[in-house]
């Protein structure tokens, strides 16, 4: 595929977008991926990074690995997606910490949107791709249920928490964010990344990478086996993720981390006006509204503009 510099810009500006999404939890930068038409070729080109074509690096081929593995799409994302997290991290702990409703509102209209534009890439659905579909509402809605443990620090445990988190970050609906705020390593690693702490930092990219090499075999060969199965399950995945999103919600449980900050273990969906009266918070119905209808619009036009290119 011919791309000049502006189509790598694009790219990276897709993953800009994949880098803010990956940081909250419940939303997937897989999401942000498919619906801007680059998920497929994302999966393959991680794919690609196997041995055989790291048998040229190690020979010096250095321009035969770089075309083999899709080098310039690879780190015009990556480069965007690193900028996004490391520059936003702590623009969203601030809203999340302050006003949360508004963003889960704006999060909610682009998931629902991005869950209608997955679903439309099966052309023709029938009783197995709509099982696959529940299926994936299931698992999603189960995953965004669990409650989030207390866990250690260790170094083993830091690198596994990034090997099955970036699992999660490709698949749309299924968010890496919440993987590690349901492993209770959300904040220990926002805080790193905001400080710029080194280490945690260095073992939750390595086991990214590992985990992103391994699962991605996977899902590239069920792409390319089980092309409208797997879509309709990771469709599914983005509808049972709305149970994290949704943007009212009461705090039943607490429990305090280890750091002394008290942090939310039971907080189950409400309605607007029962949030109101058991928060003594606005609702803020209107401005949430607007932002839902924003966040599908969004979806809906990058969609559309897809599509007509």
């Amino acid at each position: 595929m011919q791309r000049n510099w502006f189509n790598y810009l694009i790219i990276s500006l897709k993953g800009l977008a994949m880098g803010a999404a990956d940081v909250v939890p419940g939303v997937s930068g897989g999401t942000i991926a498919f619906i801007s038409g680059i998920y497929e070729e994302l999966i393959d080109s991680i794919k690609s990074v196997n041995l055989p074509n790291l048998k040229l690096l190690l020979k010096g081929d250095f321009k035969g690995f770089w075309q083999a593995v899709n080098g310039n799409f690879l780190l015009s994302l990556v480069a965007g997606i690193g900028l996004s997290i490391l520059s936003l991290a702590k623009l969203l702990k601030y809203i999340l910490e302050n006003n949360p409703v508004l963003l889960w509102s704006f999060f909610f209209g682009l998931v629902v949107a991005s869950a209608i534009t997955v679903a439309g890439n099966i052309p023709k659905w029938d009783w197995k791709k709509v099982l696959a579909l529940i299926f994936g509402t299931a698992i999603a809605y189960l995953i965004t249920s669990m409650t989030p443990a207390e866990t250690t620090d260790a170094s083993w445990f830091l690198f596994l928490c990034g090997a099955i988190a970036i699992c999660a970050m490709i698949l749309p609906g299924v968010s890496g964010a919440f993987i590690l705020l349901m492993f209770g390593k959300y904040q220990f690693f926002i805080t790193a990344l905001t400080n710029i702490e080194i280490k945690p930092i260095l073992l939750l990219m390595s086991g990214a990478g590992i985990g992103i090499m391994m699962f991605s075999r996977l899902l590239s060969w069920l792409l390319h086996r089980f092309h409208d199965i797997t879509i309709a399950i990771l469709a599914g995945f983005m509808i049972g993720s709305l149970n994290k999103i949704w943007p009212w919600k009461q705090v039943l449980e607490t429990y305090i981390d280890r750091h002394g900050e008290v942090k939310p273990l039971f907080e189950p969906n409400v309605l607007p006006t029962t949030y109101e009266s058991v928060t003594g918070e606005p609702a803020q119905i209107v401005y949430a509204a607007l932002l839902a209808v924003a966040g599908f619009l969004l979806i809906w036009i990058m969609e559309k503009a897809t599509s007509k290119k």
